[in-house]
């Protein structure tokens, strides 16, 4: 295959299929179903898609955000309950919103510097069983409890105890919080909208539209080619996304309140959806694709990851786009496809204001042309987080894999897979086809 314009001295690695679970709203069908299984779920399943037995994996390496407490470095865990042998490695990678990216990323890495052959790169986020926490005081009263030996002792550190000390702090609130800008995720939504004048009306139509696309996408069974059943602890299965609405409208959601600002725009409906899901794909040194029995679905080209200011998290993917584009000499013009997280409706549409401004290429990008004007009709064609959630360990590899299937469905070469990162960051991702 030609690698025309992809200069960046990086030697791509051939990615032969992958699978993901369904993306199921928090707290709702796959709320039982821990992050280790839905990860194991899907490390079991693309082997069998690419043909191989786990003994012939030599690495695991999966994203993952909220680390379970039972399974801290999860990679492991998945990987051996997954049936992969104890002498295989496997680590956790976390660059938060771009988790499940960034384990492809480590996976390119350990083919070209490890000497791994194959590897099994993924992300898996169970938002619902992030934990409910107590305050650093609870904990002192609860710790004191726990060590008091007589009858006596635990009265007396009973009396102690406070209304507060039974307060839990959700989790998933502190995870979704900056602590450096002491903003949560919401709230950076609410600057850029601000910032780039995006009205509440414009948020909403870009949510509908993502809803209708992945209800369209649904509707025809493209989503089922790239997801496996999950059979659920109580005799069910779960076998698609939830989250999707087909009947979505502006109207509709010009209904829903501001949540992160009383005078705000971003709602709880032009906002990504919190979410539980895994993904996996299936990643090969060139050298060892003769084992496979058909092409691999891609490769990984090239990929750049860039920082920014926490507060305007949600530009990370221009800074890394412009990364990318000066690391390779691409440029929009290149690119058949475009898979863009949606954080947030007037996120995705600051950035493409900002991809277009030549003043913030000057001021912020210290280039004198703007990094180009976003292609919004080949970008999420498929829909978004919007429709299908973004439980956040995931979302990086169900993003390129969508985007390679999607590729391949149109008939078409080459794709860019770009997502913000809380804490401020961008990542950015080339996919090309055969």
């Amino acid at each position: 295959m030609t690698m025309s314009k992809t200069t960046m001295a990086f030697t791509p690695v051939a990615i032969i299929d992958g699978i993901r679970t369904p993306f199921a709203k928090a707290f709702g069908r796959l709320a039982n179903v821990s992050a280790v299984e839905l990860g194991r779920l899907t490390v079991e399943q693309s082997l069998l898609r690419c043909g191989l037995a786990p003994e012939a994996i030599d690495q695991v390496i999966f994203g993952n955000v909220s680390s379970p407490p039972d399974a801290a470095n999860i990679a492991r865990v998945i990987a051996l309950k997954a049936g992969v042998p104890q002498s295989r490695i496997a680590h956790t990678v976390n660059r938060n919103c771009a988790s499940g990216m960034q384990s492809l990323v480590a996976g390119c890495n350990a083919i070209h510097y490890e000497g791994a052959s194959a590897v099994v790169a993924g992300g898996t986020e169970s938002m619902s069983q992030i934990p409910l926490l107590v305050s650093p005081d609870a904990a002192r009263v609860w710790t004191r409890l726990s060590r008091a030996k007589t009858v006596m002792a635990r009265l007396k550190v009973l009396k102690d105890f406070r209304p507060r000390h039974f307060q839990p702090i959700a989790g998933i609130e502190l995870g979704l919080t900056d602590p450096v800008s002491g903003m949560n995720m919401g709230e950076t939504a609410e600057l850029l909208a601000t910032e780039y004048n995006v009205s509440r009306e414009e948020q909403d139509t870009f949510a509908a539209a993502s809803h209708i696309k992945a209800a369209q996408t649904q509707e025809r069974c493209f989503f089922s080619g790239e997801i496996t059943t999950v059979s659920l602890p109580d005799g069910g299965r779960c076998d698609q996304d939830d989250g999707i609405r087909s009947g979505q409208t502006a109207d509709k959601l010009a209904k829903l309140r501001p949540i992160f600002a009383r005078d705000g725009t971003v709602t709880a409906g032009n906002s990504c959806q919190i979410t539980d899901g895994a993904a996996a794909l299936v990643l090969s040194s060139e050298s060892g694709l003769e084992r496979f029995a058909r092409p691999p679905l891609g490769r990984l080209t090239a990929y750049a990851i860039a920082g920014c200011d926490p507060r305007r998290m949600g530009l990370g993917p221009v800074y890394a786009v412009a990364k990318l584009f000066r690391q390779t000499g691409l440029s929009f013009a290149d690119f058949d496809l475009i898979e863009i997280n949606e954080a947030f409706a007037a996120q995705v549409i600051a950035c493409e204001r900002a991809m277009a401004s030549k003043s913030f290429a000057q001021q912020e990008l210290g280039q004198d042309c703007a990094v180009g004007e976003l292609p919004m009709d080949r970008v999420n064609v498929h829909g978004g987080a919007i429709a299908l959630g973004h439980p956040v360990g995931t979302t990086g590899t169900r993003m390129v894999l969508t985007l390679l299937r999607a590729l391949h469905d149109q008939g078409k070469h080459r794709g860019l897979a770009t997502l913000c990162v809380g804490g401020g960051q961008g990542m950015a991702i080339v996919v090309e086809t055969p």
